[in-house]
């Protein structure tokens, strides 16, 4: 039996399109499957200004670095030591001086007139000293002149009874005259006995008296060469070799000053020492002894050593003081600004590299790696050790001979991977 045309014609156009749709539809899923496996594009980022660094295993030197100043050892305030109105400057700041220089003049007339009274007080006491002392010897003179007459007077008696000793012995003159005589002997011999204790006892007195005496002019004498001092002291020096740093507005001209008050300062430009401000976070592992080299940005590096740490913190800097262990190059003065870099330790056989422009010190952060072609990086997540100036130390994330982006790329942040143009 025929089938009709008509029918059979439609079931093959409708036929046609299922198949048709099938077809479109197999692409449209193929072509999205194979879209959605396809990478997004990256990132292109101009590599002639990114600054790259290599990943390396070996001794690594941790050090700090931070700014300062050469500044003296020591500095000397100069100050009175009397009371006094400032009559005239004589050095201005930046003159080398001696001990001798004089700095400021002032002047006192009462202590002036102090001076003059303790020196006349003193002459006065020393001519008395010196009348005294001739009276006093006149008096001894007499003494021994009284000595002289008794001794004279005893050794006649006693020639006088050796005597009448003979002539009794003889029969020629009675024993009462002799012992009469005997007697006088005797007296004349107990009198110079008398007299020569009388002269001792008077030569101790006079040098007690003159003790006194000079104690009362050694006294007077140190009172005039105090005040005589003291006038002297109203022309202040600097005491010590060096350079006027500074005078004070109280040594100008017609200011009146009081003992201890600082008129000048004076330094020793040839004793120098660094003092080195160093970050709070970094000057924690800063110890005394560590070495140390100063630049002196005149075209040398000077070595030292540390000395002291400020156990303060200003402004988040902690301030280190170098003793300064070579010459000072040509040009160096005081307080010249100065590098300072401070070594901390050196590790030994660890991976590091160049310190990127971000991340802290025993942190992790987002670095980009190159591939191997150099033509992309890709993100990668590098965990951070200990750190040092221009190196830090890498704990996971790398391996030596990767090359990586140290250039802060933190606006690209939300992409893994980058271009290289």
């Amino acid at each position: 039996m025929d089938v009709p045309r008509g029918k059979s014609a439609a079931r093959n156009r409708r036929l046609r399109r299922i198949l048709y749709s099938i077809i479109i539809l197999a692409v449209i899923a193929g072509g999205t499957l194979g879209l959605s496996r396809l990478k997004p594009a990256a990132q292109s980022v101009d590599g002639a200004g990114l600054y790259s660094g290599m990943v390396k295993r070996g001794q690594m030197l941790r050090n700090v670095r931070g700014l300062g100043t050469l500044v003296p050892e020591e500095t000397r305030w100069i100050a009175p030591v009397t009371s006094g109105r400032v009559e005239k400057r004589h050095v201005q700041p930046g003159t080398v001086v001696t001990p001798d220089t004089i700095l400021v003049e002032l002047s006192n007339p009462d202590l002036e007139q102090t001076a003059l009274e303790a020196e006349s007080n003193y002459k006065a006491a020393e001519a008395e000293l010196i009348n005294q002392r001739v009276q006093l010897e006149n008096g001894l003179l007499s003494q021994e002149g009284n000595i002289a007459n008794v001794r004279s007077q005893h050794s006649q008696a006693k020639l006088q009874a050796d005597s009448f000793k003979i002539l009794v012995d003889q029969g020629v003159e009675s024993p009462m005259r002799y012992n009469l005589q005997k007697i006088q002997t005797e007296e004349a011999f107990n009198r110079l006995k008398l007299e020569e204790e009388r002269l001792k006892k008077s030569q101790e007195a006079v040098k007690t008296q003159l003790a006194v005496q000079q104690a009362r002019v050694d006294q007077l004498r140190n009172l005039s060469e105090l005040r005589h001092k003291q006038v002297e002291q109203l022309k202040v020096r600097a005491g010590v070799n060096g350079v006027l740093e500074l005078l004070t507005p109280q040594a100008d001209v017609g200011q009146s000053v009081n003992p201890g008050t600082n008129l000048a300062r004076v330094a020793d430009p040839r004793r120098l020492k660094a003092e080195i401000k160093i970050q709070e976070t970094q000057a924690k592992d800063v110890q005394i002894g560590q070495r140390a080299e100063i630049d002196a940005r005149t075209g040398g590096v000077i070595t030292g050593r540390v000395i002291r740490i400020d156990p303060s913190s200003q402004q988040g800097t902690r301030t280190v003081d170098v003793a300064l262990d070579g010459e000072l190059p040509k040009g160096a003065v005081l307080y010249m600004n100065v590098d300072g870099t401070i070594e901390l330790e050196r590790l030994e056989n660890v991976l590091y590299m160049e310190r990127p422009a971000f991340g802290q010190e025993n942190s992790t952060i987002g670095i980009f790696k190159y591939t191997p072609d150099g033509k992309e990086a890709n993100l990668v997540t590098v965990k951070l050790g200990r750190t040092s100036v221009n190196l830090v130390e890498i704990l996971e994330g790398l391996q030596v001979n990767d090359k990586v982006i140290l250039t802060d790329m933190s606006q690209h942040d939300s992409q893994k991977r980058v271009r290289i143009n």
